[in-house]
């Protein structure tokens, strides 16, 4: 199979609309657990029906990106990182999955409901369950931790290769065909 010199249009589109749906949902989940104030609740609304999104997005994320040809990384890029970037992308995958069914499992386990508004009802994950909550509320806590440092460094190597070595990497995602 052959590369491409850049993403699929619909890997591009879901890739921008998922960047921006994590950094909300990072403001969101931060805004909701520091204040008790009308718009906790407001905040917690918007909480769990992004997480889903996210979840389903992921879902077809990983299926376009199995289903169409992607660019190879600069030859002139050492191993290591090109290790590094492989790695960092599926982390990124991995957690992009495990946040929003951590935080499915761990409402399940304390016995709410996971609802999308529209009267839509998620069923539980798991059996309610205190034990298990008390578990995956510090793992949700943590793997938001882990995303959110994920996706700075993410972003930081994608500013490198845009504003410094310009070798196209950047333009990959974006589509652009200016300097990279």
């Amino acid at each position: 199979m052959s590369k491409a010199a850049y993403f699929h249009p619909l890997l591009r589109v879901v890739h921008w609309a998922m960047a921006l749906m994590i950094v909300a949902m990072l403001f969101i989940g931060v805004g909701m657990v520091s204040t008790v104030s009308e718009l906790h609740a407001f905040l917690y609304s918007l909480h769990k029906p992004l997480g889903v999104a996210i979840l389903l997005l992921v879902i077809l994320r990983v299926y376009l990106r199995l289903r169409y040809k992607t660019p190879s990384l600069p030859a002139h890029l050492p191993g290591f990182q090109v290790a590094l970037a492989h790695l960092s992308h599926w982390l990124l995958y991995l957690l992009m999955v495990a946040q929003p069914l951590v935080g499915w499992a761990m409402l399940s386990a304390a016995g709410y409901p996971v609802t999308l508004g529209a009267g839509i009802t998620l069923p539980a994950l798991v059996a309610k369950n205190i034990e298990l909550y008390a578990m995956l509320r510090p793992l949700h806590t943590w793997l938001a931790l882990l995303l959110f440092v994920t996706v700075v460094l993410h972003l930081t190597a994608a500013l490198f290769h845009a504003l410094l070595l310009r070798d196209g990497v950047f333009s990959s995602m974006t589509g652009y065909k200016g300097r990279g």
